[in-house]
């Protein structure tokens, strides 16, 4: 559905597989997690197992790397009855800091898209994760030159936004989020009256799906993020 562009004053983007890629180093860490628990379980078991441990332990530690390593090191104690080997955590551990110290990878066309709009919108960032590793990625990037406002926020829902945006004193009609989350980055803002492009990423976590009828309005969507640049 094509959505009007007029009168939008600052443009919101989601970071990670919008600005940089991210999911693909959690799916890649998951075949390592499999492999080294591939005596105890099948892959599909571990696999399973491992998504079952991060969405019950959401509300405790959160989004992120960090979150992410304690679930796995939790998953391998059960699935191995507690037999786990203290060489085998300690591999957990490095395939954390693995990921933490990953390179940052930007998407194509990026840092074109944010020269380009920087001088007409306002533009922030509004993500969720760990508050460090996110601005240590946003650091490394080089990116943050172009960015008025940065937010870390502990969840994507409806009244995280409005908060959010009531604090910086921007009006829902006026603000545009780009993101690759249906679940996070477009549904809540059309709830609360702003306006979203979908740039869906290759690959998405579970959690993010989105299941059933998703009415088209409000949103559009994109199979780039400079494609945004024939709009606005």
């Amino acid at each position: 559905m094509e959505i009007d562009f007029e009168g939008i004053n600052v443009i919101g983007f989601d970071a990670d597989d919008t600005l940089w890629v991210n999911e693909t180093y959690f799916r890649d860490t998951e075949d390592k997690f499999a492999n080294l628990l591939e005596k105890y379980e099948t892959k599909n078991k571990i696999d399973q197992e491992l998504f079952r441990t991060e969405i019950k332990n959401l509300d405790l530690y959160g989004y992120g790397i960090k979150g992410f390593m304690l679930s796995m090191i939790e998953c391998a104690l059960e699935l191995s009855n507690n037999q786990i080997s203290s060489k085998t955590i300690g591999a957990l551990l490095e395939l954390g800091k693995e990921m933490i110290t990953q390179p940052v990878e930007l998407l194509d066309g990026v840092e074109d898209v944010l020269k380009s709009l920087k001088d007409k919108y306002r533009l922030i960032v509004l993500t969720k994760g760990d508050l460090l590793d996110q601005e240590r990625k946003l650091e490394r990037s080089g990116l943050s030159q172009y960015f008025h406002h940065v937010e870390v926020l502990s969840d994507k829902k409806e009244k995280n936004y409005s908060d959010l945006l009531e604090y910086l004193q921007i009006k829902p009609s006026e603000f545009l989020m780009i993101g690759n989350s249906l679940k996070s980055d477009v549904l809540p803002l059309v709830q609360i009256g702003a306006r979203a492009v979908h740039v869906p990423f290759h690959t998405t976590w579970q959690h993010e799906e989105v299941t059933g009828v998703v009415e088209n309005k409000g949103y559009t969507t994109m199979s780039s993020l400079v494609d945004i640049l024939k709009h606005v």
